[in-house]
C-alpha cells in the first residue's frame, strides 16, 4: 500500500457556533500523549504556549517545541482569529503554517510546537475530565450527553438512534437497555442489512412446524429478546413487507411466526438504528410512515467522530497499545488523525491506526508517524469511483480542501482525472484550487498539480 501524508482540512460544518455559545479552547494532546485540558477565554481570547494561564494556576505542558507565548486565539464573530506571536517553530491551523493572523472556523485544529488545540464553539460540556474511558470504551462530553439523554428515555418502549456507520449506535442501544426496566433480560442485536431477504421473516419472527417444507418450530430474534431489548441496526434496509410485520409487533405486543394462526405475546423494548434519512425514505416510499412515527419516540442522534475530536488521541493511543505497548505515537500523527473527517468513524479509525502501527513495526520504527498511515485513511474518497456518486448530492463549493487534495493525489496529480473523480468540470476544479490555496505544479498547468505539505 502506498503511504503518504496528504494535507487535509477538517470538516467543521456541524460545529458552527452561535452568538449564545460559550467558546473555549480544548487541549487534546501534547507530545506523544493525549491530554484534555480546558482553556477558557479571557476578554474573548487566550494565549497558547508552553505555559498556559488558567483559573487556579498556570498549566505547564513540558512541550519543548513550543514557545512560552506561542500563539494567540480569540473569538471573532462566529469564528476565530489565530495569530502567531513570533514563535520559533511556527503556528499551524488545520495543518497549514500561518503567517501573522488568519481566520479559522469553529472546530479547527491549531498546533503550537507539539501541542494540539481544538477550537470549540460551545464549551459548556467540557472539563478537564471530559473524556473518560470505561471498560475499554472512550466517551467525550458529546457522547456522554447522548447517553444521559438515553437513560432518561429508557422508560419508553422504543428508541430511534440516528447516526453514521461506526459512530457508536450499538453503544447507545446498550445504554438504553442497561437503564431500562428490562436490563436483566437479553440484549439481542440484529443487522437488518445483513439478513438474506429470503429468510428474513423466519429469522426475525420465527416459524411454526409445517409452515413450509422441512419447517420446524423455531423462535426468531423477536422471541429471543423477550424480557429484554431487540436492537435492529440498519433498520432502513428492512424490506417493506417485514416493516409491516414489525409494526404489528409494536402495536399488538404479539409476534406472529411464519405459518402461525395466532400471535404469541412478547415483552420487548425495541431500539432501531439507521444511517439513512428515514424522512426521505418515507417520502420516496421506501419506508413506512406509520412505522417511522411509531419508532421515532424518542429520537437521538449519535454525533460522528469528526464532532468528537477530543476522543481521537485517546482512541489512537488505546488502539496502538493493542498492537504493541512499546510503540510511541508521534505528535504529528495526532494532528493528522484529528484533521481527517473519518466517514467510517470509530470503526474506520481503529482499522487504520492498527494498520499504521503494523506498518511502523514492519519499517523498524519505534514511532507511529503520519507516513505510516494509508494515504486515504479517514478521507471521504476511496479512489476515482467514489467521487461521482457523492458528487450527485454535492455542489462544487461543498468540497473541502482536504478532499480536493486527496482526489488530486489519488489521480497522480492529473487534474482532469481528479475533476472527474469529484464530479466537476476541470475549470471548476481550477477555481476551487485557487480558492483553497492549492498550488499547481509548474510545467503543465492543464493536467498536473502539486500538493505541498505543511
Amino acid at each position: 500500500m502506498t503511504r503518504t501524508t496528504p494535507q487535509t482540512l477538517s470538516d467543521h460544518s456541524s460545529l458552527v457556533g452561535t452568538p449564545e455559545s460559550k467558546p473555549v479552547v480544548v487541549l487534546i494532546a501534547t507530545g506523544d500523549r493525549p491530554l484534555v485540558r480546558i482553556v477558557p477565554l479571557r476578554g474573548g481570547g487566550a494565549v497558547l504556549g508552553r505555559e498556559i494561564e488558567r483559573p487556579g494556576g498556570a498549566l505547564e505542558l513540558g512541550d519543548g517545541r513550543a514557545s512560552r507565548r506561542h500563539a494567540e486565539v480569540r473569538r471573532h464573530g462566529i469564528g476565530w482569529k489565530v495569530k502567531d506571536l513570533g514563535s520559533h517553530n511556527g503556528t499551524y491551523v488545520d495543518g497549514k503554517r500561518i503567517e501573522g493572523e488568519v481566520s479559522a472556523p469553529d472546530g479547527a485544529i491549531v498546533r503550537t510546537g507539539h501541542s494540539l488545540w481544538w477550537l470549540v464553539a460551545d464549551g459548556d460540556a467540557w472539563s478537564d475530565d471530559a473524556v473518560v474511558v470505561h471498560d475499554g470504551v472512550v466517551a467525550g462530553p458529546r457522547l456522554r450527553a447522548i447517553e444521559d439523554q438515553v437513560k432518561t428515555a429508557a422508560r419508553a418502549p422504543t428508541l430511534l438512534v440516528l447516526g453514521e456507520s461506526g459512530a457508536g449506535k450499538e453503544r447507545i442501544a446498550r445504554a438504553y437497555h442497561d437503564a431500562g426496566a428490562r436490563a436483566g433480560g437479553p440484549f439481542v442485536g440484529v443487522n437488518c442489512a445483513a439478513i438474506p431477504e429470503g429468510v428474513a421473516e423466519r429469522l426475525l419472527f420465527g416459524a411454526k412446524k409445517g409452515a413450509y417444507s422441512g419447517a420446524e418450530d423455531a423462535a426468531g430474534y423477536v422471541q429471543a429478546a423477550h424480557g429484554g431489548t431487540l436492537f435492529l441496526d440498519e433498520l432502513g434496509d428492512l424490506p417493506l413487507p417485514l416493516q409491516a410485520k414489525l409494526l404489528r409487533v409494536l402495536e399488538t405486543r404479539e409476534v406472529w411466526p411464519v405459518g402461525a394462526s395466532k400471535g404469541t405475546p412478547v415483552d420487548v423494548g425495541i431500539v432501531a438504528a439507521t444511517h439513512h434519512d428515514l424522512r426521505r425514505a418515507v417520502a420516496d416510499g421506501k419506508f413506512r410512515e406509520d412505522l417511522y412515527y411509531r419508532l421515532a419516540k424518542p429520537v437521538v442522534r449519535v454525533p460522528p467522530l469528526r464532532e468528537r475530536r477530543d476522543e481521537i488521541p485517546v482512541l489512537a493511543t488505546m488502539i496502538t497499545a493493542t498492537v504493541d505497548k512499546t510503540l510511541r505515537l508521534h505528535p504529528r500523527l495526532f494532528e493528522v488523525l484529528s484533521m481527517r473527517t473519518w466517514p467510517g468513524n470509530v470503526r474506520e479509525l481503529a482499522h487504520e491506526v492498527r494498520s499504521a502501527a503494523e506498518a511502523a513495526i514492519a519499517a523498524g520504527s519505534s514511532d507511529v508517524r503520519p507516513e505510516h498511515l494509508a494515504s486515504d485513511a479517514g478521507l471521504p474518497l476511496r479512489g476515482e469511483s467514489a467521487g461521482p456518486a457523492v458528487a450527485k448530492q454535492r455542489g462544487p463549493n461543498d468540497w473541502t480542501r482536504g478532499e480536493i487534495v486527496a482526489a488530486i493525489e489519488a489521480a497522480g496529480g492529473t487534474l482532469s482525472k481528479a475533476a472527474r473523480a469529484l464530479g466537476l468540470h476541470r475549470t471548476q476544479l481550477y477555481r476551487l484550487m485557487e480558492r483553497h490555496g492549492i498550488p499547481r505544479k509548474s510545467g503543465d498547468s492543464q493536467t498536473d498539480a502539486g500538493t505541498s505539505k505543511p
